[in-house]
């Protein structure tokens, strides 16, 4: 069994903190606040996330409906324990820094087993996917800061931003460094 409380059940919680709703609305205001770019989120594990929620008395269903042919939809509210769950997991995950073993730390510390050409045309690619997604995040910020929402519901999007960009910064550097012979490429590797 994963470990909980999962990030989606954390965006779970916080929506249903909001008020009631169904899965599908979930769904739908999850991808409308573009959270999946911070939370892996797709219909068939967001109705299984609910069920271990309710499960373990996070969530209680409040009622079940129908409009025309659609399938029923079963509203679901946060209990007291569920709301107690997601506001010490954000007071901890605020708190407290730890180590997410993200995969590209890795990657970079093996990227010495591509020749160097191979690893500079890696580099770039990827400094161009970021330069996409900071140009993605420039105008979501601007959306929301347009439309009057206040900055604490979007501030996560300028921190991305500002972690991208140095992410960027950082390996346009280090191409530099590359292909100028600053950084010696390990022998046999050229």
């Amino acid at each position: 069994m994963p470990a909980f409380p999962t990030p989606l059940s954390i965006s779970v919680l916080a929506l249903l903190n909001e008020r009631p709703m169904h899965p599908y609305e979930m769904y739908q205001l999850l991808l409308e606040r573009h959270e999946d770019r911070i939370v892996k989120v797709r219909p068939g594990s967001l109705y299984h996330v609910v069920e271990r929620l309710e499960d373990r008395e996070l969530v209680e269903a409040t009622g079940t409906e129908r409009a025309g042919n659609r399938p029923e939809r079963t509203t679901y509210a946060i209990s007291d324990s569920g709301r107690s769950t997601l506001v010490t997991w954000i007071d901890d995950s605020v708190r407290t820094p730890v180590n997410e073993y993200p995969i590209f730390p890795l990657a970079l510390s093996e990227l010495h087993n591509l020749p160097k050409e191979d690893a500079v045309a890696a580099i770039k690619a990827r400094v161009a996917g970021l330069d996409e997604l900071i140009a993605e995040t420039d105008h979501l910020i601007k959306y929301a800061h347009d439309a009057d929402v206040y900055e604490a519901y979007w501030f996560s999007a300028d921190y991305l931003r500002t972690k991208n960009v140095a992410e960027r910064d950082w390996l346009r550097t280090t191409v530099s460094r590359i292909e100028k012979g600053d950084l010696p490429w390990p022998h046999g590797r050229n």
